[in-house]
């Protein structure tokens, strides 16, 4: 069986990240992993048209990638001897992956988000490690320069390897501690998943998915009486926000608002399952905010329409979540839901006041929302000089897009 160049790309976006995950484990090294992964997938790229994508492409990259990682050691003995014993040890039989081996991916996720790195710094290393992001993609995504960036992930994992951070999951007494920033990343994961910062496409379902799996792991690995609201609140959150996907591109992948989408495809399942994990969350008496969120989320998810949207719940639910989360992007979304219940004048001068204090001016988000208020209120020149500035902002072709369109319209 010839393996053609799409199935070849699809095994890579399928399993690089998880085979790194595994090297890393085996190896101990970021670097030497990486290369090694490299290495597995060309040496995939030459065999596999020849004798076919084996039964288990994971295991077979995991064991190619260590032993181009033992002869690369070997290779480096005469300079470093200590080098060899480690190239004997990865070597033996009992260093092959099991099949049943526990999931490196959360393993690599935690020593990321270790406490010992700055908040930054677990953030880019775990998209960039965790979920294959470009750099680029990365600093998009936090308004940061790309070497900046990159500077940030190279001291990530030089402080790592320098401070012997263990590659391993927490102990069930030490998870709950560890969890706010591996939620924070998770959700950060969800996010680029949900609504891609930059390409052909808006979404990207396999970050997405590894999200929700990934927080579905973090609900399984927490004994029941140290569970937190916060996972319950995020998983809760992630799959009301994703029954929604198929519902926001068209066949020709353009973006579809909320407003006009086809209810009927939503994923009732994921709603049903995001409703009671809401609601489980909000009982506990600790809520956070990604409780906070989903509630929000299913009360979009419940409404027939946007007509039927409680308005007034939703800004209600805003307000509470500022106080715990008192961002700019919160009291933007903020605007919106009032700008949905008071009108567009209401939103509009919310988001003027946002737009004025600076945290928000380089944001394409807020730039867009103050172009529709604007259309709505039939200040046309400026709702095209607010969309013209989203365009300028906006990396994302199906964003581009919908904005093309609504300047066009302006025009007729």
């Amino acid at each position: 069986m010839n393996t053609a160049p799409a199935d070849f790309e699809g095994i890579y976006r399928q399993e690089s990240r998880r085979v790194l995950a595994t090297l890393i484990r085996l190896l101990g090294d970021f670097e030497l992993a990486e290369e090694a992964l490299h290495e597995a997938f060309r040496a995939a790229l030459e065999q596999w048209p020849v004798s076919g994508v084996p039964a288990n492409p994971r295991a077979w990259l995991v064991s190619a990638g260590r032993f181009k990682a033992i002869d690369a050691i070997r290779r480096n003995a005469r300079f470093k001897p200590l080098d060899d014993d480690v190239a004997d040890t990865l070597a033996a039989p009992e260093a092959e992956p099991a099949e049943d081996i526990e999931d490196d991916r959360l393993r690599l996720i935690f020593t990321c988000c270790h406490p010992a790195l700055n908040p930054d710094a677990q953030v880019a290393l775990t998209l960039r490690e965790v979920c294959g992001l470009t750099t680029e993609e990365i600093a998009h995504a936090f308004l940061t320069p790309a070497p900046t960036l990159a500077q940030r992930i190279v001291r990530a994992k030089a402080k790592i390897r320098d401070a012997g951070i263990p590659y391993e999951t927490p102990s069930p007494d030490q998870l709950p501690a560890r969890l706010d920033s591996v939620l924070r990343v998770i959700y950060l994961v969800f996010n680029e998943g949900y609504s891609a910062s930059s390409g052909e496409v808006l979404t990207r379902h396999d970050l997405s998915a590894e999200a929700i799996r990934l927080a579905r792991l973090l609900m399984e690995l927490l004994p029941e009486q140290q569970l937190d609201p916060q996972v319950t609140g995020l998983l809760a959150l992630m799959l009301l926000n994703e029954s929604r996907r198929t519902a926001r591109t068209a066949a020709n992948g353009d973006v579809i608002l909320l407003e006009d989408q086809d209810r009927s495809l939503w994923q009732r399942a994921f709603i049903e399952e995001g409703v009671i994990l809401t609601r489980r969350a909000l009982s506990s008496g600790r809520v956070g905010a990604y409780a906070l969120q989903a509630a929000i989320s299913a009360t979009h998810a419940e409404a027939a329409s946007t007509a039927q949207t409680d308005w007034r719940e939703i800004v209600g639910l805003y307000d509470l979540l500022l106080t715990l989360d008192p961002s700019p992007v919160v009291a933007l979304n903020r605007a919106v839901a009032v700008a949905m219940r008071d009108g567009p004048a209401a939103g509009l001068s919310i988001v003027d006041a946002l737009l004025e204090r600076g945290e928000l001016r380089d944001y394409r988000l807020a730039h867009a929302a103050r172009a529709d208020f604007c259309r709505r209120l039939q200040r046309n020149g400026e709702a095209r000089a607010a969309y013209q500035r989203a365009l300028q902002l906006t990396r994302s072709a199906p964003e581009r897009r919908y904005l093309e369109r609504r300047l066009a319209a302006l025009k007729k």
